[in-house]
């Protein structure tokens, strides 16, 4: 089967499942009468949104061409990095430092993408961004928590630019006998990361014992079950892919665990910070927009990427 006709099939099955799911999402919601089951209801349903806008994400991007997806994954990258520097203590002298990660670094780094230059993408912001942005905010002559706020603006721009825009580049790949089908790869990733998270909402309820500190709406045992059953699917799902069935298992497996990974420390960092106090009290989750739905993405992306690029590419 064709690239394309593998992605219009695969996109009708997301169409029906989402479908399916959004109608049991909303019958559970109206009878919901407890508070956990409306928490968790409101979490289920918040995470069938997502997937719809996964649907339209890619609809958009394959009508408009490689270029829209890349503006795509660029404006998430910038409303996640204006979240993270909303919860971060930002100084007048850091206006500078800002406009140069907004409005320079971002479009730069994911031209580099669509231009397919991955041996820069890959150095831009962990090496020269680096360097530079300290010199930047040093100018200013304001040493107040200096290298708190340096630290914080670094450790943003790996997570919410630099990590985020593996995700385009995944469709940029060269593979060997897998010629215009990085769409499909992409999928592959975003549809393993989703369902990983989904699936252990959904198991947590029925299976869950042990609830998770950082994040109520799951259990130890929702998360390994929802692990297991990303896998599988990311197996079944080997077709759109250039592994072979037992590969597309491994794979999947580090997707799974790179993303969870992800959401860990996220959820640290978010701790830190202090906005997860009220999660943990109330028993409900904080989630902050686009911030909280890349978390498991930004790590499980660049793994993903690079293994690709080691193991499969040209």
């Amino acid at each position: 089967m064709r690239g394309t006709q593998l992605f219009l099939a695969v996109m009708a099955a997301m169409l029906l499942v989402f479908g399916i799911g959004t109608a049991i999402g909303n019958r559970i919601a109206a009878r919901a009468r407890e508070q956990d089951r409306i928490a968790w209801a409101r979490q289920l349903n918040l995470r069938i949104r997502v997937g719809w806008v996964l649907v339209l994400l890619f609809a958009a991007g394959f009508a408009l061409g490689e270029a829209a997806l890349a503006v795509l994954f660029a404006a998430a990258s910038f409303f996640a990095l204006r979240e993270f520097v909303a919860l971060t203590p930002i100084r007048a002298s850091d206006y500078w430092a800002l406009v140069l990660a907004f409005y320079v670094v971002i479009p730069l780094q994911y031209l580099l993408v669509g231009g397919g230059s991955f041996a820069l993408f890959t150095v831009f912001i962990p090496v020269y961004l680096f360097l530079l942005l300290p010199v930047v905010m040093a100018i200013a002559q304001d040493t107040e928590r200096y290298l708190d706020r340096v630290a914080k603006m670094q450790w943003g721009m790996m997570i919410c630019v630099f990590c985020v825009s593996h995700a385009p580049a995944v469709a940029r790949l060269s593979l060997p006998g897998y010629h215009d089908r990085g769409w499909l790869l992409l999928l592959y990733l975003l549809l393993v990361v989703f369902l990983a998270d989904l699936l252990a909402v959904v198991a947590s309820v029925f299976w869950g014992r042990t609830p998770l500190r950082w994040d109520p709406t799951k259990s130890r045992e929702g998360v390994l079950a929802g692990a297991i059953g990303a896998v599988v699917v990311g197996t079944l799902l080997w077709g759109i892919t250039p592994f072979r069935i037992w590969q597309s298992t491994l794979m999947s497996m580090a997707i799974v665990g790179a993303s969870l990974l992800g959401s860990v420390v996220l959820t640290a960092v978010e701790r830190s910070l202090g906005v997860r106090d009220l999660a943990i009290e109330t028993g409900v989750p904080l989630v902050h927009g686009v911030l909280g739905r890349i978390e498991g993405l930004a790590f499980a992306a660049p793994v993903f990427f690079h293994l690709t690029l080691y193991f499969f590419a040209a």
